[in-house]
């Protein structure tokens, strides 16, 4: 892909962004985003030039990246990789998720932590932007090889984090079990019971409705839209890819809603119910027992099952909502899903959608969210989880979602507002970076050069 922009500026910007970070392409794609809508504002904001509010938010405040060594079951020693990426804490404590996967590198991360910083901005909570990880797969490994990793993980990630500095959360192969055994970790060597790490059980400071928050807070932005346009989630039909925490909960809330949620995947393939998805059937096979999504089709005959991932976006719909990974959803699969109605995409993940999708989506009337706006309700509620822990409170179901809902509602008003305030109303993704930015360029300007 040619990452070039017509600001000469900005073009140069990007250029350094490439040469300065070798073959990081998701974080290529997450900068040339974020300066293709600062385009349509640096002529009316010129501080982000002459300070150079730009080039120093393209890049990490701090790097760290260590071994990980730990004993599996066999008593062979192994070894991965640790990563933090602490991207900017202009507007609080570093703020992101700790992805377990083998496809985690320096570039994924960076892209990751980058695109926090303007997705926590959005919540409007004191949170900066962070992203760590490992290219360990806690896929296959017993609940002894997890905790020997996290553990040893930990070791040498709690020098770089604590509740006033970086506070880390779950992300993909990181749940509640994982985040458990880091925090008894960090717990035993600092001596200290804080609330460094957010996405904990309920018994030692989690926040009720954190495991559905992402979902239901997708869910809350996407009502958003729906009403601009006049309508609603009652009687759509909905396309939602993912079977983790973040797909079952929005296919939950879109299900309270009125929708019919049709379809759902996993990494070796999609199954579809023409008939709405069972949600019982998925908690038991995803949350249960830890099982293919292939498995839905044995308590479901009525359902079909077919290989490969990517075939979802065939499904017809009137939403789809890819909540699986970045760049699951490409030009031919937008294409596709235009031609089949679809009217609304919200993204549920980091980035899954490509830019020439995004593009195609803009080009032909399909009102599209994307994932720095839609997703952002899982930070968010770890930001209301970190609150909670300061004030050794806990918080109801109701007032957590409530809350919730109330943050989703502002984050689509503000990125709404911004757009068509910059002439380019609907446009989601502009407004979204541009409102982003400027609560944390005016913190950083406010606060010197560091």
């Amino acid at each position: 892909m040619e990452y070039t922009l017509k600001n000469e500026y900005l073009n140069g910007l990007m250029q350094k962004v490439i040469e300065k970070n070798p073959s990081e392409p998701e974080f290529y794609q997450a900068v040339h985003e974020f300066l293709t809508s600062v385009e349509q504002i640096v002529d009316i904001h010129p501080e982000l030039i002459d300070k150079k509010v730009l080039e120093r938010i393209v890049e990490p405040e701090r790097t760290v990246m260590f071994r990980v060594a730990w004993v599996d079951d066999k008593g062979e020693i192994q070894v991965n990789r640790g990563y933090r990426i602490q991207f900017n804490s202009a507007i609080g404590p570093y703020k992101g998720g700790i992805r377990l996967h083998p496809s985690v590198n320096l570039g994924i991360l960076k892209f990751l932590g980058f695109e926090q910083i303007f997705k926590n901005s959005l919540t409007g909570l004191a949170m900066g932007g962070a992203k760590g990880g490992s290219d360990f797969d806690p896929k296959g490994k017993s609940d002894n090889e997890v905790m020997s990793f996290c553990q040893s993980f930990m070791r040498e990630l709690y020098r770089h984090i604590g509740p006033d500095c970086d506070v880390p959360a779950g992300d993909i192969g990181t749940g509640a079990r994982e985040i458990g055994y880091m925090f008894g970790q960090y717990k035993k060597i600092t001596n200290e019971f804080t609330g460094v790490l957010t996405g904990k059980k309920l018994s030692f400071g989690g926040s009720l409705a954190r495991t559905e928050a992402t979902g239901y807070g997708l869910c809350y932005f996407t009502n958003c839209m729906l009403k601009k346009k006049g309508t609603s989630f009652e009687g759509k039909t909905v396309v939602i890819s993912g079977a983790g925490n973040v797909a079952i909960y929005a296919c939950e809330k879109a299900q309270q809603l009125g929708a019919k949620v049709v379809a759902l995947c996993d990494s070796t393939g999609y199954i579809h119910d023409p008939d709405g998805i069972k949600l019982d059937v998925v908690k038991d096979i995803k949350e249960v027992r830890r099982a293919r999504i292939s498995e839905y089709v044995k308590a479901v005959p009525s359902a079909t099952y077919k290989d490969g991932c990517s075939g979802i976006w065939t499904i017809p719909c009137d939403i789809a909502l890819p909540c699986a990974t970045q760049n699951e959803l490409n030009l031919e699969s937008a294409k596709t899903l235009v031609a089949n109605g679809v009217k609304f995409v919200a993204e549920g993940a980091n980035m899954p959608s490509t830019p020439d999708a995004i593009a195609y989506f803009q080009e032909n009337g399909v009102f599209f969210a994307p994932g720095k706006a839609s997703n952002a309700g899982g930070v968010a509620t770890s930001g209301l989880e970190m609150a909670q822990n300061s004030q050794r409170l806990s918080w109801t179901f109701e007032e957590v979602d409530a809350k919730l809902k109330g943050i989703m509602e502002n984050i689509f008003k503000n990125a709404d507002e911004t757009a068509t305030a910059i002439g380019h109303e609907d446009n989601l993704v502009m407004g979204a970076n541009i409102a982003g930015l400027l609560r944390v360029s005016d913190a950083m300007i406010a606060q010197g050069v560091i």
